[in-house]
Parts: structure tokens; sequence; C-alpha cells
């Protein structure tokens, strides 16, 4: 950046990306609060649904497989920039033809501008954490988390003000997209070459098994909230829409503590029984928000989840990067990639259970894979 000595260019970076990481957060918001939104105005029951949502897994899948090279090409600037900008102009159109194929056209474009924007921003976040030389990994997924708070927050006032949905969504997307545009100005200036790797999406064997099935789990569950919580509270609790939009906001808010606080803790807490308390605080908040008519005790439930799940990558990652006989780059991709087919198959998982079941049923899948990743922490963390 011209006019700026080497570490003030890498402070103003790191405030760049952090904003965002942040942008991001919010889109992710964005839809979740419009999930009943979504189901009412093209008239959907949950498994059709739960397609849409597969549409954005999928999405983002194709984006995954070819994200390192178009990332490697083309710089994270550039991709942060283009991609932010898509992002938000996918989630503006969400309500803007009342044509269930268009749904899944607009869901498909989420997917894949999202993944893209967060393949960018991470390699972003290893180069700056990388020249500052300290761990920063965890404040900027923070600022994902805080995002997401702020941005179910802000849907949460305006369906209570009775703003209308697309209104709503064409606010807070205008906002992304200056956000983004003008924070891309301040990226590192990286060449394309140096940018990442270029390696294709690859799924974990041998030691990164365990390892890519937790990961898979942990963002099952996240997914699961991030997708359902906010319709559990208006089908299964009768919220009005302004209180079912803190679902998220509880949830988000929960992880961006967690997470900013995630470096200080996994320096004091051996990653085994760090997983086995997240995992078991995610199902015990799980449980409580299933078990109890109170839309109170949901939205606790939902935080305690947040809570949970905030250190679950983190932890899988580092471990991943440790696994031997794989470099740290080839651990992470594996694991990150079979965390992002559990991304594609958790949604039309519940929305399947909960067509034929309820959504509560449904959202018990959480619980299960929580319990899960606690019981398997020493086996999948073995010398980590």
């Amino acid at each position: 950046m011209p006019g700026l000595s080497a570490p003030r260019a890498l402070a103003a970076a790191g405030h760049a990306l952090r904003a965002q990481f942040f942008v991001l957060g919010l889109l992710f918001a964005t839809w979740g609060v419009h999930v009943p939104t979504v189901k009412a105005r093209y008239g959907l029951g949950e498994q059709a649904l739960a397609l849409a949502m597969l549409a954005s897994g999928v999405g983002a899948l194709l984006a995954l497989a070819q994200a390192g090279r178009i990332v490697g090409r083309f710089g994270p600037r550039a991709v942060a920039a283009a991609m932010g900008v898509a992002c938000c102009a996918s989630i503006a159109c969400l309500l803007a033809w009342p044509v269930y194929g268009a749904l899944l056209a607009v869901m498909l474009a989420f997917g894949v501008t999202g993944s893209l924007l967060d393949v960018a921003l991470n390699t972003e976040a290893s180069e700056i954490e990388r020249q500052a030389d300290r761990p920063l990994m965890s404040g900027f997924h923070g600022m994902f988390s805080l995002g997401g708070m702020a941005g179910a927050g802000l849907g949460s006032a305006a369906l209570a003000a009775g703003i209308a949905p697309q209104a709503h969504l064409a606010a807070a997307t205008a906002l992304g997209a200056a956000t983004v545009l003008l924070s891309s100005r301040l990226m590192l200036p990286l060449r394309p070459d140096a940018a990442g790797t270029d390696h294709p999406l690859s799924l974990p064997r041998g030691p990164l098994l365990l390892l890519g099935v937790l990961a898979s789990m942990g963002l099952i569950a996240e997914g699961a909230m991030y997708d359902w919580s906010v319709l559990f509270m208006r089908q299964e609790r009768g919220s009005a829409a302004g209180t079912a939009a803190l679902a998220y906001a509880s949830f988000s808010g929960a992880m961006a503590a967690g997470r900013f606080a995630g470096d200080r803790v996994r320096a004091r807490t051996s990653p085994t029984r760090l997983m086995r308390a997240s995992g078991l605080l995610a199902a015990a908040g799980m449980l409580l928000a299933l078990a109890l008519p109170s839309p109170a005790a949901a939205l606790a439930g939902f935080a305690l989840v947040g809570l949970g799940l905030s250190n679950v990558v983190p932890v899988l990652f580092s471990a991943a990067a440790r696994a031997p006989g794989v470099s740290p780059a080839h651990g992470i991709a594996a694991v990150s990639g079979a965390g992002y087919l559990g991304m594609m198959a958790g949604p039309p998982l519940i929305g399947l259970i909960a067509e034929h079941a309820s959504l509560a049923t449904g959202l018990l899948v959480v619980v299960a894979f929580a319990v899960f990743m606690a019981l398997a922490a020493r086996r999948a963390l073995r010398g980590a």
C-alpha cells in the first residue's frame, strides 16, 4: 500500500480483513434470519427448503474444488472484492423471483461466491498471521461470528419494526458490498503466485480420517444453527419474527465470544479436553433448547451450542496440520474438504427428518454428533 510503512500496512490489512470477515458473517446471518420468509414466499415444505440449502452446499463444494487455482491465479485481494460483491448480490436476490428454480439458482450462486470469498479471506489471514509472527486466526474468525450476531440483531429489529424483507435485504447487502469494496483496497498486494496453493479438493485418509469425520459433524451442527434455528423458533416455539431472529444472534454472539478467547483457552487446555468439553457443552445446549418449551430457554440453549462449537474447527485444523506423514497444507485442506461435505449434507438430512417427523426431531442430529465428538476426542487427537 503506497505511503504506508510495512508495519502500518500490515495493521491496515488486518483491520480490512476483520471488516470483510464481519461482512461474510453478516451475509450468512441475513440469509438465516430470512429462512422463514423464504419458506413462506415460495410456499415450501421442509424437504424443498432443505434442497434449496443443498444447492448452496453444492455450489460451495464446486467452488472449493477450484478455489486454490482461482485465488492462486488472481490473488486474494481481487477475488475477495469480486466475490464479496457477487455474494452480496446473491443474497439481495433471495426474494426477487417467486419461482422455485430461481431460488435454487440464487442459492447455488450464494454457495459459489461465499466459498470463494471465504478461501480468499483465509488465504490473506494466513499471510497476515505469518508476517505478524503471532496467532491471529481465531480473532479473524471471531469477526465472522460477530458479523453474524450483528446481522441477526439488525434483522430482528427490522422485522419487529415492520420493514419489508426485500428492503432489509437491499440495505444489508448494499452496506456489505460497500464495505468489501473499500476494505479490499487495504489488503496486502500479494503476487498471485504467492497467494496460495494450487492443490485441488482432497478428502481425508489415514490419520486424517477421524479428524475429517469430526470436522464434518461439527460443521453440520454449526450449519444447523445457521439454517434452522430461526425456523425452529417460529414453528416449534411460536415466537414472533423479531424474537425468532434472535436465535441466530444468541448462537453467533456466543460463538464470537468463544473464538475471541480461543487462543488463550487453547494455550491452557489440552486439545482432547477442550474437544470433549466442547462436544458435551454443545449437546447440553441443544437438549436445553429442545426439551423446554420456553423461547428464552431455546435462546440460552443456542448460545451454549455456539460456545461449545466455537473452538472445534481451530482444534481440528491444528491437529490436521501436525498429522504424521502429511504436510500441514494437505492436512488442513483434507479436513476442510470433509467439513464442506458435512455442510452440504447436513441441511437436507435435517430437513428430511423434519418432513417426516418434526424439526425438533431433526435437530437431535446436533446432539448425536456433538456427543460423538466428545467421545471420539481422545482417539482423534492422540498425540496432538
